[in-house]
């Protein structure tokens, strides 16, 4: 027997161990402000992670399919944290995601008084950077980098 090879059933150490935990080096976060309501917690969500998958192709996994072949949407590859945070944790987060150029996404306050794609782009080209009401924010990127972004932020219940 040679020394590489594999003792009773463990992998050699170039395969991957079957069922291990897998630990991924990137992060996908979602921030959101302690005071929305449940229903604009969940829209807000939905908005912001709409966007990385076009953006990042690499967060999507591979298509799903049912015991009976019925195939589904692929979706991320890695999960979702969502955290909560102060109006001031999602503006120094905001800050600290623009200043790292990590690819995100906004939610301000003003897109919950419109109502179609292009009035929401022009809510938030109307306020300059440093003035946007940010309640809901996605990042992307190294898990050290991303873990920065939302400092101060905690688990959402």
């Amino acid at each position: 027997m040679s020394s590489n090879a594999p003792a009773g059933n463990a992998p050699a150490d170039n395969e991957p161990v079957p069922h291990a935990p897998v630990r991924f080096d990137t992060k996908i976060a979602v921030l959101l402000r302690e005071d929305l309501e449940p229903w604009q917690r969940l829209n807000v969500t939905a908005f912001l992670v709409s966007g990385l998958g076009p953006t990042v192709p690499e967060v999507i996994g591979e298509p799903y399919e049912d015991a009976d072949g019925v195939s589904y949407l692929p979706m991320f590859r890695q999960p979702v944290v969502i955290l909560e945070g102060t109006k001031e944790t999602l503006t120094a987060a905001h800050g600290r995601a623009l200043s790292r150029a990590l690819p995100r996404a906004v939610f301000t306050s003003d897109l919950f008084a419109t109502g179609n794609d292009r009035d929401n782009r022009a809510a938030v080209r109307a306020v300059t950077t440093g003035e946007l009401d940010v309640v809901g924010l996605a990042v992307y990127g190294p898990r050290n980098a991303v873990d920065k972004v939302v400092k101060g932020s905690r688990m959402h219940p």
